[in-house]
Parts: structure tokens; C-alpha cells; sequence
């Protein structure tokens, strides 16, 4: 998405393939204009990850870095290497009412993510975030049973599915679930779920795959 684009500018990838950000980089585009004051975000921020039993010296590596002043004396200051989870607690103890703020939120902690996050990390998002963590997993599980399903002769995609929600929902189709939702004719109803309900439907997708590979249907 374009506004998350200042975000990606910022990002370094390290000699193992691994992305992080550097927090004097990512204090520019959160616009705060005095280490000392983002410092103390960051400080909350790694009591965050302490209280949540998490590393905080793996979130938030400290690092020295060289800086030419304006009388040409280089001299080292603090910065730190930061992971994804480590800009995403950054943000959330932010300036609220920075309407970037809320743009780094959603950026770190849902929208780009490409690595899998602990439990640990999953309790402190919000209900809507883990709701759009869970949609995802959701169409990737949807998408890896639609290429398994397909290569055993499933032919008609709207009633192989059915069969699973139904399995699921006391005998109800989708267009059943979708009535009972009050949803809109072709709205999807993986769209208009809950965290918890997404879950289930994740654990009937992954069953539903493994038993085609297992038994050979």
C-alpha cells in the first residue's frame, strides 16, 4: 500500500536475510524531532516486551553510531537495531494523537507482516488486529487447500467448500452463515468473523488438507 511505503524505506535487511530498522531512522518518520523524548517511548516499549516475558535485548538491539557535528567532530551516538515487534510496540506507545502513529501500527503490527509471531506476541495485539492476523492465515490456508483439492479432482470448488462449513456450522452453507450475519449478497463471510471464529475455520481448512494428503482421496 502506498502509505506504508515510508516504512519500507526505512528497512534493512541484514547479512541473514533478516529485516529491522533503525530507531533514529524510524524517530524521523514518527516525527519526533528529540532523541530524549522517543528514547522514552522506546523505554516503554521494552518494558512492555519485559513484562510480556519477551527479550528485550533480541527486540531491541543497542548500538553506537558515528555522527559528524556541525564543527566537523565526529562523535558516537545511541541507536538502536530494531525487529518488527520492536517498531510495533514503539508505535503503540507513541504519540496517539499522530495520525502516523496509527499508520506505524497497523504497518507493523498486520499489514506487511512476513514472519510468523509468538503466542506471546499475539496476546498483546488488539481484537482487530488479531483479526486481521487470523484473515490472513485464513486465505493462505484457503488457497493451500484450493491446490491440493485440485489436484485430487475436486471440480466444483462452491460445494467442496460448503461441505466444510457445514461440517462446521450445525449443517449451515455459506449463503446460510451469511443470512444469519445480515451480510450483503457476495460479501465474504471469512471478512465478517471474529478472532476466535476465524481460528476454527483455520483448524477446518488445515484438517480438511491433511486428511486429502493422508488418505490419498
Amino acid at each position: 500500500m502506498q502509505q506504508f511505503e515510508t516504512f519500507e524505506k526505512i528497512k534493512h535487511i541484514d547479512e541473514n536475510g533478516i529485516e529491522f530498522w533503525y530507531a533514529r531512522e524510524l524517530m524521523k518518520i514518527l516525527e519526533y524531532k528529540q532523541w530524549r523524548r522517543f528514547e522514552s517511548v522506546i523505554d516503554k516499549a521494552k518494558q512492555t516486551c519485559k513484562n510480556s516475558d519477551i527479550s528485550e535485548y533480541e527486540q531491541f538491539a543497542n548500538i553506537g553510531k558515528l555522527s559528524k557535528r556541525a564543527n566537523n567532530a565526529v562523535v558516537e551516538i545511541k541507536d538502536y537495531k530494531l525487529t518488527r515487534y520492536a517498531c510495533y510496540l514503539i508505535a503503540q506507545n507513541g504519540d496517539s494523537r499522530k495520525k502516523v502513529i496509527a499508520l506505524a501500527q497497523t504497518y507493523f503490527a498486520i499489514q506487511t507482516r512476513k514472519q510468523e509471531i509468538t503466542e506471546k506476541e499475539y496476546n498483546l495485539l488488539t481484537e482487530d488486529e488479531k483479526r486481521f492476523y487470523q484473515r490472513d492465515l485464513t486465505k493462505k490456508g484457503n488457497y493451500s487447500l484450493n491446490q491440493v483439492a485440485k489436484k485430487v479432482g475436486v471440480k466444483n470448488f462452491d460445494k467442496f467448500h460448503n461441505y466444510g462449513y457445514k461440517g462446521l456450522y450445525n449443517g449451515e452453507t455459506a449463503n446460510d452463515i451469511a443470512k444469519r450475519k445480515g451480510l450483503r449478497y457476495r460479501e465474504n463471510i471469512l471478512d465478517n468473523m471474529g478472532s476466535d471464529e476465524l481460528i476454527a475455520n483455520l483448524f477446518r481448512i488445515s484438517q480438511t488438507e491433511q486428511k486429502l494428503k493422508k488418505d490419498n482421496i
